[in-house]
């Protein structure tokens, strides 16, 4: 995790070597400049804290205060001065300064001033972020597994999350990528800061830059005020980047000199803004393939694939699934069942469907089981037809032969369209995915020389 940075704007060189000196020890990263024009230059890179003294041979700081809260509004700026009065204190509240200090002034109370500085910019932060995954969030926020490829992932989400290193996540659609996402991040030193979820596959490519790396005021048409990044707004805490397969050219260069220099410039702006962010990809397509292929950047794979996870699939850990029937009973939210239970004859058809739509798919059903059972008992009836009725993909006496991954998703894929009617939207709704990934899919599933792009 990096230092907070802190910017000293003060004439008095004895002043910035001082306090500069004692603030390292506290463990800041602090720099100093002399005057406002100095200071200008050096706020072209954002800062954590800003102290400013308020009268210097170039200018005052009442004028420089506005420019850095429009600039970098989550700065916190505290003025100083030797000469206060009461007009210049209410000025500089009202311009967004977060205190307003007399000099000399004791260490421990310009200490004090800052830690409280830094958690009021801290919780202003956690805010933004809980803003957007306030839509996001859902019970079962947890994962769930006794087999062994299981207790092997959790062994290595458990090593994984002591550091800062990228990691990859890799699995079918609806095995619950974002899920042990969350899981690494609830285990890691950066457990209380943002954790930010973005679908790369939901936004066309202008839209995800700009909702990635923020915007200028007047950068485009339509861009009529600053807008932070995704990248800003997860500082020191973890950006996951969901279906990074989606990813254009364009992108994959500017992720990647993220990744490589921890710096990126807003969308028209000519500064380099630097983060500490720890990034966590996702992904349920061969991106080997696609490196092949080259629609995908080989360099940008070995700086996402530093440590690779890989979820099973929910047919290859079927010993799990009375434990997952279970906790979307206790969890869920359509109704107050926790009390319901899962009659054996419905629990035996659920181990033998092959869940094509994985943990997703099974949380769904069990959803729907909830709504339908009305005294406390989940029976065959009420589990969905296609579950029901579904053949059970074994291999045929004689066959010798499993339906390949590529053959599961198709049927299942039809199924859903089916029990939509044909409405695309819907569909993709049902499946988990955005209606630009099923198209995508079904163009790929509708021509039998390409490869599968899905992982196995």
């Amino acid at each position: 995790m990096s230092k907070r940075s802190l910017l000293i704007v003060d004439d008095e060189n004895s002043f910035r070597t001082l306090i500069g000196r004692e603030l390292e020890r506290a463990g800041y990263e602090v720099s100093g400049v002399a005057g406002i024009g100095e200071a200008r230059r050096a706020l072209q890179h954002a800062f954590d804290v800003v102290l400013l003294d308020v009268r210097m041979p170039d200018g005052s700081g009442l004028e420089l205060l506005p420019e850095i809260k429009e600039q970098w509004p989550t700065t916190e700026v505290i003025m100083l001065t030797a000469f206060g009065t009461v007009e210049e204190a209410i000025r500089a509240m009202k311009q967004g300064a977060y205190d307003f200090l007399t000099k000399p002034c004791k260490l421990a109370e310009l200490e004090a001033v800052l830690e409280k500085a830094l958690e009021r910019q801290q919780l202003q932060r956690s805010n933004t972020a809980l803003n957007l995954e306030v839509e996001r969030l859902q019970p079962t926020d947890g994962v769930i597994g006794s087999t062994n490829d299981m207790k092997e992932l959790f062994d290595l989400v458990a090593r994984v999350a002591r550091t800062d290193t990228t990691v990859l996540i890799r699995g079918e659609s609806g095995v619950g990528k974002e899920v042990v996402a969350r899981a690494v991040h609830r285990q890691s030193l950066r457990a209380h800061q943002p954790f930010i979820v973005v679908d790369c596959a939901a936004l066309h490519e202008n839209l995800l830059q700009s909702e990635l790396f923020g915007h200028e005021k007047g950068a485009y048409t339509g861009a009529g005020s600053l807008k932070h990044g995704l990248f800003e707004v997860a500082n020191r805490g973890t950006l996951f980047l969901d279906e990074i397969a989606e990813l254009t050219p364009g992108l994959q260069v500017r992720l990647l000199r993220v990744l490589q220099n921890h710096t990126f410039r807003r969308l028209g702006g000519n500064s380099d803004i630097t983060v500490d962010v720890r990034v966590i990809a996702a992904t349920n397509r061969s991106l080997e393939n696609m490196i092949k292929e080259g629609s995908f950047r080989e360099d940008l794979f070995f700086r996402l694939n530093v440590v690779p996870l890989h979820i099973p699939p929910l047919r290859q850990r079927r010993d799990d699934l009375p434990a997952l029937i279970e906790h979307f009973c206790k969890t869920s939210s359509v109704a107050p069942r926790r009390g319901t239970q899962v009659s054996p004859e419905a629990i035996e058809v659920l181990k033998r469907y092959s869940w094509p739509g994985n943990v997703r798919e099974l949380e769904n059903v069990i959803e729907r089981a909830l709504i339908l059972c009305d005294d406390g008992l989940i029976l065959p009836e009420h589990l969905p037809m296609g579950v029901r009725m579904a053949p059970q993909f074994e291999p045929e006496p004689g066959a010798g032969e499993w339906p390949t991954l590529e053959e599961l998703e198709m049927r299942y894929i039809k199924r859903v369209l089916d029990h939509c009617r044909g409405h695309r939207q819907n569909a993709a709704r049902m499946l988990g995915i955005s209606e630009r990934n099923l198209y995508r899919k079904l163009k790929e599933l509708e021509q039998p020389s390409a490869g599968s792009s899905t992982e196995s």
